[in-house]
């Protein structure tokens, strides 16, 4: 692999004292690093892959390097930063340590085996020495995880040094990343990289227990604080549509197909992550591409005018899709060049006005909103464009307006949840745990009339045709099996915990050796069980479960006796 063409000054002692952990040594934060370079003859190719262990597909390698790219770069001198995500054509296994992270962290930030996050930095100068007059490459970072700001952060500090050093500065950066702690929810990690320190808050979902220590920071050296893993300037995204802002929520919220069209593929993929995080906490389950292009290998089906649309967001740039993408029925374009003087206002613009697609920006659609827009929230955030009010503080409102707002909507729908819980009282210690009640659509629809929405949020309209469209959404079944999954685990903890209070001695009064070899077999099976699916139990009551197993096998003859000790201490 050669370096001199990207390389301009020989590395600092730090990056010539050579990487002391083996190459090999992977990360949980980040799957690898990767380098694409523009080839006379083959076009954009995949240039370096590191650690050289990591494989991935050949698909996957041709989406990332058409990704790598501005669709078109004529426009995009200089170094531009963005973000991707692909579908991996071969999805890996999470490891153990991602799996316990997942089960203490919110839904919409947990890692995800069947995708990759791509955070690009692509540098293009002219350069006279090259065949084409111009150097071209791009530097990739990829991960599981969905921290689109700390990793965009972690993409704009290696890559300048990949530029400046070549091969060296990504070695040393690994090295770096290598010392990173465990992905704990709850605690604020300090993440060491080519000589900063990044500092952010691993966030715990607020149903369960985590841990809450911070990893120290030496005195001399200042953190950069990274405020959010995921938040964008949410803001700067909307600005120029503020004004629809109400309806984009409901779109996003019942995964209604959208096409977002902007100038740049930095602009066009931060709005596209915006939007996602619109209804935050509530993961969203429909799928999303912050950057796609025409090279994509589902291009041809988001074309096709006899299929509808799927529940996902596309964001593109190329000035095609303003035609080829017509037929879709929610296409927002946005502009980022906004005037300082005085707010961008846009107006809802129907299906038969897209000929004026390519100048104005506004959400283009002949979708009616259920929820009447809260005018008051608008109003604040155009008077706050006059005042220029900064878009921290601008984006901070609006964050906590469409926060408030989507809790307001989930609200009922966990409170109904809850009530399909069985009660304490019916689970039996010797039976199995029961299961949650169906989830009926109607008697929840009815429960609106004394517990909805309203009981929260000022916002007038048609909440229960809101729901009616939710409930046929992807981002309903989504939510509903992971309440589904959680209900069913708390019910099995609930049903060990009254095993573990039982009178053993009491039980074991008549019951045949068969019965008892059982019970041994099913607590031992219920112990395994929540080790392996990382269930929260005490571990007083699995110490309980581990004694009351002990005195079951001392009842038995000497022969299953010495069988079943000696598979209880393998097991532990």
């Amino acid at each position: 692999m050669a370096d001199d063409d990207c390389a301009d000054g020989n590395p600092g002692a730090a990056a010539a004292a050579a990487v002391d952990k083996p190459r090999e040594a992977l990360s949980d934060w980040i799957r690898c690093v990767c380098v694409v370079t523009f080839d006379l003859e083959f076009g954009q190719a995949m240039e370096l892959v590191y650690p050289d262990n990591v494989k991935l597909s050949e698909e996957d390698k041709t989406n990332l390097c058409y990704l790598a790219f501005p669709d078109s770069n004529s426009g995009c001198m200089g170094d531009t930063q963005f973000h991707v995500k692909i579908k991996c054509a071969q999805p890996s296994i999470l490891s153990q340590r991602h799996v316990n992270y997942n089960a203490k962290c919110p839904v919409f930030l947990q890692a995800d085996h069947r995708c990759l996050y791509g955070f690009v930095y692509f540098r293009q100068i002219k350069d006279l020495s090259l065949p084409r007059g111009y150097f071209q490459k791009s530097v990739i970072i990829l991960s599981h995880l969905p921290f689109i700001s700390l990793f965009s952060e972690v993409c704009g500090t290696i890559a300048p040094e990949y530029f400046k050093h070549g091969i060296t500065g990504i070695e040393v950066a690994w090295h770096d990343i290598q010392q990173w702690p465990d992905l704990y929810p709850g605690e604020t990690v300090s993440l060491p990289l080519l000589g900063i320190v990044l500092q952010a808050q691993l966030i715990c979902d607020n149903n369960k227990i985590c841990s809450s220590s911070n990893s120290m920071v030496p005195d001399y050296q200042l953190p950069v604080v990274v405020s959010s893993l995921y938040e964008l300037n949410t803001f700067g995204c909307f600005s120029s549509i503020v004004s629809q802002i109400h309806l984009l929520w409901e779109l996003v919220l019942t995964t209604e197909p959208i096409v977002v069209m902007a100038s740049s593929p930095t602009y066009c993929s931060q709005v596209v992550q915006a939007l996602v995080s619109l209804i935050v906490p509530l993961a969203y389950y429909g799928d999303y591409r912050p950057y796609f292009t025409i090279h994509d290998n589902e291009f041809k089906e988001y074309m096709s005018k006899t299929l509808n649309p799927p529940p996902i967001i596309l964001g593109v740039t190329n000035p095609y899709f303003s035609k080829t993408l017509q037929h879709w029925p929610h296409i927002v374009r946005v502009t980022d060049t906004l005037k300082k003087d005085a707010p961008n206002k846009s107006k809802l613009r129907k299906g038969s006005n897209l000929k004026i697609l390519d100048a104005k920006p506004g959400v283009y659609t002949e979708y009616k909103p259920y929820l009447y827009k809260d005018k008051s929230i608008v109003k604040k955030l155009l008077r706050g464009m006059q005042n220029k009010r900064p878009e921290e503080v601008q984006s901070a409102l609006l964050r906590r307006h469409f926060l408030e707002l989507t809790q307001s909507f989930m609200i009922p729908l966990e409170r109904y949840m809850s009530s399909l819980m069985p009660l304490q009282r019916n689970i039996s210690p010797f039976k199995a745990a029961p299961k949650p009640w169906p989830f009926n659509p109607d008697n929840f629809l009815a429960s609106l009339e004394y517990a909805g929405p309203q009981l929260t949020c000022g916002i007038k309209g048609d909440w229960k045709g809101l729901y009616k469209q939710f409930f046929r959404s992807p981002n309903f079944n989504g939510w509903y099996n992971v309440r589904y999954k959680g209900m069913m685990m708390k019910l099995q903890v609930l049903q060990i915990e009254a095993l573990s209070s039982v009178d053993i001695n009491n039980w074991l009064e008549g019951k045949q050796e068969v019965e008892i070899v059982d019970m041994i077999l099913k607590i031992r099976q219920k112990l395994d069980e929540c080790e392996n699916k990382g269930y929260p139990l005490n571990k007083k009551i699995k110490d309980q479960l581990k004694l009351k197993m002990d005195d079951i096998i001392c009842s038995l003859p000497d022969d299953l006796k010495n069988v079943l000790s000696n598979k209880n201490s393998s097991s532990r």
